[in-house]
């Protein structure tokens, strides 16, 4: 049986691929961008972006509850809750943080705890 040597550009793909894997996992975790909110947005494109952002989470759990409360809320919002929600539903890194505040499986941190906090625990109770 005769052995199949491998080309030296083949050996060397080979070769580059491995030093590529010895390095997975990645030793930290990519940095996300902190937040901001975006500049010179009348209230009108501000509900329109809240209620978008509000339905397309990229986490079902979130979309659902958080669409039905901004279905529920959005339109009576006073300038205050709006900037609350926006704050809340974009600052938090992780969508599975808010899920677990607003269910009461996690301690609200303070910098979230707010009125438009209390609405949408509330909110979430009646799916319970």
């Amino acid at each position: 049986m005769a052995l199949k040597l491998c080309s030296v550009t083949t050996w060397n793909r080979a070769v580059t691929v491995c030093k590529h894997f010895a390095s997975f996992p990645p030793k930290s975790e990519p940095q996300i961008p902190e937040w901001k909110k975006p500049e010179n947005e009348d209230e009108k494109l501000t509900r329109a972006r809240l209620l978008y952002q509000s339905r397309k989470r990229g986490m079902l759990e979130n979309g659902l509850l958080l669409s039905s409360f901004a279905d529920q809320y959005l339109s009576s919002m006073t300038s205050k809750q709006l900037h609350q929600y926006d704050t809340l539903i974009n600052k938090p890194s992780n969508d599975w943080d808010i899920y677990y505040w607003v269910t009461g499986n996690l301690e609200t941190p303070a910098d979230f705890e707010c009125e438009v906090m209390d609405l949408l625990k509330e909110h979430a109770k009646k799916y319970k």
